[in-house]
């Protein structure tokens, strides 16, 4: 049986990581009200873009592009975004497990992560990291976006690489994120629904300056950048959301050890109690 001591010990150990774990809550939320905005306000925007070029394509015949180009042979190149830090329950062990169900053949399948612990994950699994970016899960900026985006078209229009995708984790709700694929490249123009545009009675119509096909070489390389920002955006609000909720049930769950380790302490003093008054009144009882 534990000592007094040594259960006292326990208590203190257990309340310092329950401060701990409560300060990384607050943190964890204040950071999500921005990061939730960031996201939010700019997924409008991410939305019309796709939504423009996919139409300009359409329209742009004949046209051709280094980024519309499909290649019959090459490697596949994974755009994994997780997180650099840890203690945010299965935020980035989902994504990477989603990213590991999109490889059909480990040694045709390249990957550049983005996030350490993304990074961890597939090393210690002998893929093929070709390379990877640290320090901007948390907020990521328009900038970042633009690296990554630019390296991406590079590996695409060198050749060796026949489709790229991305994986990143869409932010739902405060306690609800869903890792998401996103086909990148080579771009494919989706026809639109026509039978939902003749039910809603809207229909875009758009002139094109020079030509579509001018507007569409310059709108392709600002697409790739606007939805990789825009998923390290929802990725970032998601991480930080799934840390809340993670150090919001550790400190629960600190508390409740808290309590059974008060209870365990009182029964083991009031044994030692009971156990004292028993050898007073024996030995009281042996002097008669």
């Amino acid at each position: 049986m534990a000592s007094l001591q040594d259960i006292r010990r326990r208590i203190r150990s257990v309340k310092s990581t329950q401060k701990i774990t409560s300060a990384m809550n607050m943190v964890a939320t204040s950071r999500l009200r921005r990061a939730k905005e960031a996201a939010t306000s700019n997924k409008p925007y991410a939305d019309k873009t796709a939504e423009v070029v996919r139409e300009i394509a359409s329209n742009a015949t004949d046209f051709s592009h280094p980024l519309l180009e499909i290649h019959e042979s090459g490697k596949k190149l994974i755009l994994v975004i997780a997180s650099d830090k840890g203690l945010a329950g299965a935020y980035s062990s989902n994504v990477c497990k989603a990213a590991m169900n999109q490889v059909e053949d480990k040694s045709n399948t390249e990957l550049v992560t983005v996030g350490r612990k993304s990074r961890v994950f597939f090393k210690h699994r002998n893929y093929d990291i070709v390379k990877d970016y640290t320090g901007m899960s948390e907020r990521p900026k328009y900038e970042h976006a633009q690296m990554i985006a630019r390296y991406l078209m590079d590996r695409f229009t060198e050749g060796g690489v026949k489709e790229i995708e991305m994986l990143y984790t869409r932010f739902v709700s405060a306690i609800n994120c869903v890792p998401e694929v996103v086909k990148l490249l080579p771009f494919t123009a989706e026809k639109s629904d026509e039978k939902s545009e003749e039910s809603s009675g809207l229909k875009a119509e758009y002139i094109y300056e020079p030509s579509a096909e001018a507007v569409l070489s310059h709108l392709l390389p600002q697409y790739l950048v606007t939805v990789i920002y825009a998923a390290m955006l929802q990725s970032a609000a998601s991480e930080l959301s799934s840390r809340m909720n993670a150090m919001s049930n550790a400190t629960d769950n600190a508390g409740e050890l808290i309590e059974t380790l008060n209870l365990h302490y009182n029964k083991v003093r009031q044994a030692k109690i009971t156990n004292e008054i028993t050898e007073i009144v024996g030995g009281a009882e042996a002097l008669k």
